[in-house]
């Protein structure tokens, strides 16, 4: 089913396609309607739609606006335009901008569902050559660049030579230079339940598409694809390439300002997310590493976004997760290759107090019935401290509240001799580290939601007041804080900004004479028909039958 929104401002016409209409013989869902442009945008936003079919003229902002932002947003939608014989150029215009299909009124419900189908037969083919398995098998098989790939691979899996890195590039036709990099990891999320897979292995004699097919390297290959696609499209340098079953991207900074360069690459990443969602039906979490400016440190980016992605247990799969955004640091750490050491910090971040116990029965598993020396004991015993001192280190926990005084915590090293009695000593520890974790995770949550609450509430009467600029204040991801505010508060930063002026707009109204146009202007309005649509829908009267005393009945 392709999604679809409706946008018309005359409700009758609306109803009426939505009555006459058969959407499931199409293979459409109407997701939402709207009666005017700026309604439009929220539902677009929130739903994602294949497809928008939306009349020229709207209030606030009308369908050729509409289709601009669109095609500005999301240049992948199918757009639809309604149009009278008076307003004929203007559809000329919207064709221009690219918009797919266009209907003269007056028009039949027939002519908009022949439309409808010709547009879905589009989507069908391009969808069709995006899963076709088998193209995809002999596209992976003749134009995997191996020896780059190989190449890339080793640079973030260790620090090479300068020498040896201009080389290879040299021989490999790769254009490596620049002022900065930042290395990002695309997982793909485990989209299937087992009962699923049960589906999947009943119907195997049956054509699967790219969604439903178990092979996980064509899956690997098609997200390469999309983020291929997406990065030849756009200014600056982008090597993408699979390492260890998961595709990494390379992005290469061609200026010095890298707080700039960092956000373009962050936004790149969720453009890339969200098109493999609409295209493939599956969903990546990506993990973004650090940027740095020497080349050779590239595994070291590649090691912080492996660590942002543990984060997805905390903050969910199907989004971007940057290191910044949920460690806060003041040096690169230096990262140990051992794994059971990265799997204990691992578990004191971010995993539950069940996995943390298993871990640590592992752990000391092998030292209860074991014979090694006293001192092979403690050398071991004094690894898995480094691990939780590295890992306290990373989110900044006082060393002192955790180990106490540090005559003490060394004396009593130096006592454990046996490995049960160490084991509850350095479990006890590794649970107050980790409970300390995440308190102040949830410390960090709150504050952060507070000040930008504290922000709205000084900043919501300018008219460009967005989660961009709240986030330019903070200094935090879009895409972070709009999770981490949603989870806080219940609602989203839109919804929430509404209420704020809304209200603000209801104190002004029953406190001061200043006339709607100029309240509206006050909360955040540049159009006060607008203020008085959001003000009904809100409150289900207008801003002058509420001053009239309606409200506070």
């Amino acid at each position: 089913m392709y999604k679809l929104i409706l946008a018309d401002d005359e409700e009758d016409v609306r109803e009426g396609l939505l009555q006459l209409i058969d959407w499931d013989s199409l293979g459409c869902q109407v997701s939402d309607t709207a009666e005017n442009g700026k309604e439009a945008v929220e539902l677009v936003d929130k739903h994602l739609p294949d497809i928008v079919v939306t009349d020229i003229q709207m209030p606030f902002m009308n369908g050729l606006e509409l289709s601009e932002w669109i095609r500005e947003t999301y240049p992948d939608t199918k757009i639809i335009i309604l149009t009278g014989y008076e307003e004929f150029e203007y559809a000329q215009k919207a064709i221009r901008l690219g918009i797919d299909e266009y209907l003269l009124k007056p028009f039949s419900a027939g002519e908009l569902a022949a439309v409808l189908q010709k547009v879905k037969e589009q989507m069908d083919e391009e969808r069709a050559a995006r899963e076709n398995v088998q193209l995809l098998t002999e596209h992976y098989r003749k134009n995997l660049p191996v020896l780059q790939s190989l190449f890339l691979s080793s640079l973030v899996s260790r620090r090479l030579p300068k020498r040896e890195i201009r080389e290879k590039s040299w021989h490999y036709d790769l254009d490596l230079e620049g002022t900065g990099y930042m290395i990002s990891v695309l997982r793909i999320d485990d989209a299937f339940s087992d009962e699923s897979r049960e589906t999947r292995s009943s119907v195997r004699g049956s054509s699967l598409s790219l969604r439903e097919t178990n092979d996980t390297q064509l899956q690997l290959f098609a997200v390469l694809n999309i983020a291929k696609e997406i990065v030849r499209s756009i200014p600056g340098d982008h090597q993408v390439f699979i390492h260890h079953d998961e595709v990494v991207l390379l992005s290469i900074f061609d200026s010095a300002d890298m707080e700039q360069m960092v956000g373009r690459s962050l936004d790149l990443l969720e453009e890339i997310r969200i098109s493999v969602e609409r295209y493939l039906k599956l969903t990546v979490t990506i993990g973004a590493g650090m940027a740095i400016s020497d080349i050779g440190d590239v595994s070291l980016s590649y090691q912080e976004a492996l660590r942002a992605l543990d984060y997805r247990l905390i903050l969910g799969s199907n989004k971007v997760i940057w290191i910044n955004d949920v460690e806060s640091r003041q040096i690169i750490p230096f990262v140990f290759d051992e794994v059971k050491e990265k799997e204990l910090i691992r578990c004191l971040k971010v995993g539950s107090d069940k996995e943390l116990g298993d871990l640590l029965d592992s752990l000391f598993g092998g030292l209860l019935d074991s014979r090694i020396s006293y001192q092979d004991f403690q050398v071991y015993l004094l690894m898995m401290l480094t691990a939780v001192i590295k890992a306290s280190q990373d989110v900044h926990v006082d060393m002192d509240k955790l180990f106490g005084d540090g005559a003490v915590f060394l004396g009593m090293l130096s006592k454990l001799s046996h490995a049960a009695e160490a084991k509850a000593w350095f479990a006890g520890i590794c649970m107050k580290l980790k409970h300390s974790i995440a308190s102040e995770r949830q410390t960090s949550y709150n504050k952060l939601v507070e000040e930008a609450k504290e922000y709205i509430q000084l900043h919501f009467g300018e008219s460009d007041m967005s989660i961009n600029k709240v986030c330019k204040q903070l200094h935090i991801s879009t895409g972070y804080f709009s999770n981490i505010f949603k989870k806080e508060t219940g609602m989203t930063f839109v919804n929430y900004l509404m209420g704020v002026r809304m209200e603000s707009a209801q104190q002004l109204l029953r406190t001061t004479d200043l006339k709607a146009f100029e309240i509206a202007e006050k909360v955040g309005f540049t159009d006060p028909n607008y203020f008085s649509f959001c003000f009904r829908k809100k409150f289900g009267i207008s801003p002058k039958e509420y001053r009239g005393g309606a409200g506070k009945a």
